[in-house]
């Protein structure tokens, strides 16, 4: 039987062979300096939870048919880090594990939102996605948190309640990321439908078209994507590879902590 250590070890390696070599750096180890009890694991407990929580995301990665979506891995393990601490804070509703994705890594000619029903490791929907006027062309490649930027904001949201608007059917977002999204609120940046979030579109300009800041949908699949994530569900807008986003929601052992709290490792 291997040691913790070493399935730790043997995790790391298999989940090498799905991300691009920068992918696992991009999970922070937690501050020296907080040194309060829920912020320090022992070796021992921490090789513990980083092996099952390397299984589970490679496993359920697999499972929901992640692999030939054009989902990466490492994109995937970001969000699982932030959505499980999200749950442990009781930031997001535990009743429905439901997970967004976004990739701005993407161009916007392809399908970069992904929802992910958890519980049954299953893809319920993966969609275009609009990026701000001012966050890029094709490509997103600038993203902002100020009120009238007209940009798209990365990282960390929370759903919240359903409204019908001028595009119909819309979703509030609160953003829980500071320096990057808390000003979603302020700055109407809701999930809606537009008629530019279409293949016609793309075929017409050679790109989607874009939004004021907001994750627009195709018309035809708004409504039923605000349906499925409403009420507390986590969405995770991940940045290119050319721009910093550095989120404490992506600190390791807190992370490891509200996995194994989440899943009863405790």
């Amino acid at each position: 039987m291997r040691t913790p250590t070493a399935f730790a070890c043997f995790s790391l390696s298999l989940l090498s062979l799905f991300c691009p070599s920068e992918a696992i750096p991009a999970a922070k180890a937690s501050p020296v300096a907080d040194n309060t009890p829920e912020s320090v694991l022992s070796g021992n407990r921490r090789a513990i939870y980083l092996a099952a929580f390397e299984q589970h995301t490679l496993h359920t990665y697999a499972l929901a048919g992640l692999t030939t979506s054009g989902l990466p891995l490492d994109v995937y393990r970001q969000a699982l880090m932030g959505y499980y601490q999200l749950q442990k804070r009781g930031l997001a509703n535990p009743a429905k594990q439901t997970l967004t994705i976004i990739d701005f890594n993407r161009s916007s000619r392809q399908k970069r939102l992904w929802v992910i029903d958890l519980q049954k490791s299953q893809v319920v929907h993966h969609s275009l996605v609009a990026h701000g006027i001012n966050t890029g062309e094709e490509f997103a490649q600038a993203f902002s948190n100020r009120v009238g930027s007209e940009m798209s904001s990365l990282g960390f949201y929370v759903t919240s309640h359903t409204y019908t608007g001028k595009h119909g059917l819309s979703l509030k977002l609160r953003g829980v990321d500071p320096n990057y999204n808390t000003n979603a609120a302020s700055r109407a940046v809701v999930v809606h439908g537009a008629e530019y979030v279409c293949e016609k579109f793309v075929q017409q300009h050679g790109r989607l078209g874009r939004s004021q800041g907001c994750p627009a949908l195709p018309m035809k699949e708004s409504s039923a994507i605000i349906r499925t994530i409403q009420d507390g569900t986590v969405l995770f807008a991940h940045a290119p590879a050319s721009v910093r986003y550095d989120s404490d929601w992506l600190d390791l052992d807190p992370a490891l902590q509200a996995f194994a709290q989440v899943k009863g490792l405790n």
